[in-house]
């Protein structure tokens, strides 16, 4: 308990202060560090990190496509078919040592993690790029995650999904999309009397349950992929809350799903 304290005490503030005003270089590079992070965490868990090689081509993959993504150099396309090359180049010359599946992580680590982080870069407002809605992605993240957590905890009857997470419960995930519809709501009436906008409020609640619906899948899937290879969590770099993984695997699925459903509801 203590040291997920003093992780919410440290972690919080930073997350906060690099998100809403810290130069748009620095929050580039935590994008990228997440991603090299989440990239190595990815691989150890396959089973991979006897491969060295194959590691360091993944987090350094990662860090690069975030880096082409800030630059505006939007090749992912070519990047795919490159990347793929390079892996299966290592992976040919280490004679069938490497796995398919150890294969499909790097590509997975080096392409959709930090496509999916690099979307914070891509997100906007009504207003065109505006900061405070950068913010999103972790409020609809966590939002959802506490919520259905609570709702589980006093109304929790019937299992979601018992076999990737036995924990989880409908009651659960139905007190997500509510709750993360109530924080849509309490965004925009701060964005709305604080800073002048017209954001709607129907329109932003149905974006809260929307990313509910992709914080939750995010988990399970990140779940499924821990249960499959039989590890507890990805990492410990936040102590007792696991690893980037671990934390951030809801943002990872509600980041690139608030890019395509804010223009679509008249939100950006």
């Amino acid at each position: 308990m203590k040291s997920r304290l003093f992780v919410a005490a440290i972690g919080v503030p930073l997350i906060l202060w690099v998100v809403l005003w810290a130069p748009m270089e620095v929050f580039t590079a935590f994008l990228a560090a997440l991603s090299a992070i989440a990239a190595w965490e990815l691989m150890k868990c396959v089973g991979a990190q006897k491969h060295r090689v194959l590691c360091t081509i993944a987090v350094l993959g990662a860090v690069f496509s975030v880096g082409f993504s800030f630059i505006k150099v939007y090749i992912y396309g070519e990047l795919v078919v490159a990347y793929a090359m390079l892996v299966f180049s290592y992976a040919v010359f280490k004679g069938g040592e490497v796995k398919f599946q150890q294969i499909m992580a790097a590509l997975f680590a080096m392409f959709i993690i930090p496509y999916a982080f690099t979307s914070f870069l891509r997100l906007g407002g009504p207003r065109g790029f505006q900061r405070p809605f950068l913010l999103l992605p972790l409020l609809f993240s966590f939002g959802s995650d506490t919520f259905a957590f609570f709702a589980g905890l006093t109304l929790g009857r019937h299992k979601l999904a018992p076999r990737v997470s036995p924990k989880k419960t409908v009651e659960g995930a139905l007190g997500g999309l509510v709750g993360n519809a109530l924080c849509g709501v309490v965004f925009a009436l701060v964005m709305n009397l604080g800073f002048q906008y017209d954001i709607s409020y129907p329109g932003i609640a149905v974006l809260g349950a929307g990313c509910s619906v992709a914080a939750q899948l995010g988990d399970l899937s990140f779940s499924l992929i821990k249960r499959e290879f039989g590890i507890k969590d990805y990492g410990r770099i936040f102590l007792d809350h696991g690893g980037v993984l671990d934390r951030f695997d809801s943002v990872i699925f509600v980041a690139p799903v608030l890019g395509i459903l804010m223009p679509l509801l008249g939100l950006r």
